[in-house]
């Protein structure tokens, strides 16, 4: 499952046309969860647990992320960034749940629960977190980003995703998380390009 997950993301879903690649992940997501009986935890009392980690790091990560605006570098890098013509999509739809949804449903709950089976929680977690960062190497390269650090970065992410979900018992958690992470990205590229116009 780790090399079909790392095969499908790095090379065949980003040639997939970009009006269907966000279903297409998401139905991939929703399958490999009802393949692996993998537990979501997205009904109470979990999703309270998974809701309230969830927002405790999403808070700080948007505001880091909003604060960083203030410095040069980043607001140039952000300044240069290729964003979508349909940016309402893009927020409201690809992030959450061509993104989000697909990679945490496949990654950390089909995958991690896979995983956990067969290694136990620390093996499970390092194999489903090396995947995700191997799943990035063809986002690196379209981006022009260092293909180890990416590999790294995102691969710690996974990590960091993974122990929300085993804490919280939720995947509401690592979600939240990991949508905090890409949409505030995304909402403070948009705003720094509209500003320099």
């Amino acid at each position: 499952m780790a090399a079909w997950l790392i095969g499908w993301h790095g090379m065949v879903s980003p040639r997939l046309p970009e009006r269907v690649r966000p279903l297409v992940n998401a139905a991939l997501g929703a399958g490999l969860v009802m393949a692996a009986r993998a537990p979501l935890g997205l009904r109470p009392p979990q999703l309270w647990a998974g809701l309230s980690l969830g927002l405790a790091v999403a808070a700080p990560v948007i505001i880091g992320v909003g604060g960083s605006t203030g410095a040069s570098p980043v607001r140039s890098a952000m300044a240069v960034r290729d964003l979508p013509a349909a940016q309402a999509s893009w927020l409201g739809f690809r992030i959450p749940v061509g993104t989000v949804w697909s990679e945490e449903a496949a990654f950390r709950a089909a995958l991690g629960t896979v995983a956990a089976d067969a290694f136990g929680p620390t093996g499970g977690r390092l194999l489903q977190a090396l995947a995700f960062g191997l799943s990035h190497v063809d986002d690196a390269r379209g981006a022009g980003e260092p293909v180890i650090g990416t590999i790294v970065a995102t691969g710690a992410a996974g990590w960091f995703f993974a122990l929300l979900h085993e804490r919280s018992g939720s995947l509401a958690a690592p979600m939240l998380a990991h949508l905090a992470i890409n949409g505030a990205g995304a909402v403070a590229a948009i705003g720094v390009q509209r500003l320099a116009l």
